[in-house]
């Protein structure tokens, strides 16, 4: 399947989670029935932002992973945001310590995304804020690589730290990984920082940037307590209008 997509940067608060859940719902409004969110995250917040109740799942990715269940029986519809998820809650967390000496330990995500992935036009992966097992797992599994980032001068430094590592992937692990593009994210234009860096990113990685950029809003941060994307929520937000066009730009790219 060519639209894998890993959703990744080992910083944290950078909207990530926010991200995904409104690309994922933003792909199922204009047209792309079938899309599947992976939550690689012990935090589990793609899961309760798409209005699952993360306690409560009888099975889970990392039961998945594990082997303990089948993907199947761990898949559910996000009634709020129409995409399937694949949820995660605090148990994956010790998902890196049980596979550390299992064989092939970085390509278990893979192989349980190869039982599904004819069924879906897109799968989204939520990694971790770490460069840890699991988004190793989600590096692996995936062919192409978003990375949403803060216009501010760490940000860069992170992002130069990300970059090496999928260029090792791609020399071993995953030679078919490739850079899909950059978010800019919590986008203040009036910042003069976040317009150097801007530009920066627009020097180096050219059409790799999104032309859209999101800008900080309210209604992103209130969302993921609704359990529902914020285009849905509130379709005339700043930040739900930004992550519509988003989701367009994205569609045009990858279909």
């Amino acid at each position: 399947m060519k639209n894998i997509i890993a959703i990744a940067n080992q910083k944290g608060g950078v909207g990530k989670t926010t991200s995904i859940i409104n690309l994922g719902s933003g792909l199922v409004k204009y047209g792309k029935k079938r899309v599947l969110i992976v939550d690689l995250d012990p935090q589990g917040n793609a899961t309760t932002g798409s209005g699952i109740e993360k306690n409560s799942l009888d099975v889970s990715i990392y039961d998945v992973m594990l082997k303990h269940s089948e993907i199947h029986d761990a898949i559910l519809k996000s009634e709020t945001c129409g995409y399937d998820i694949l949820p995660a809650n605090r148990n994956l967390a010790g998902a890196e310590i049980e596979l550390v000496n299992t064989p092939n330990r970085e390509y278990q995500l893979k192989e349980v995304l190869s039982k599904v992935s004819s069924s879906y036009d897109v799968i989204l992966i939520d990694c971790p804020p770490s460069l840890n097992l699991l988004t190793l797992n989600g590096l692996a599994a995936a062919n192409k690589l978003i990375v949403p980032i803060q216009c501010e001068y760490y940000a860069l430094e992170g992002l130069t730290d990300l970059l090496n590592t999928v260029e090792l992937l791609k020399n071993g692990i995953n030679p078919n990984l490739e850079l899909l593009g950059l978010i800019r994210t919590m986008f203040d234009s009036r910042n003069n920082l976040a317009q150097q860096v801007s530009a920066e990113l627009s020097k180096h990685f050219g059409d790799k940037v999104f032309k859209t950029s999101i800008p900080r809003n309210v209604r992103l941060a209130e969302a993921p307590s609704f359990g529902v994307a914020a285009i849905l929520l509130d379709t005339t937000a700043t930040g739900s209008v930004a992550y519509k066009a988003l989701a367009k730009e994205l569609k045009a790219i990858i279909f």
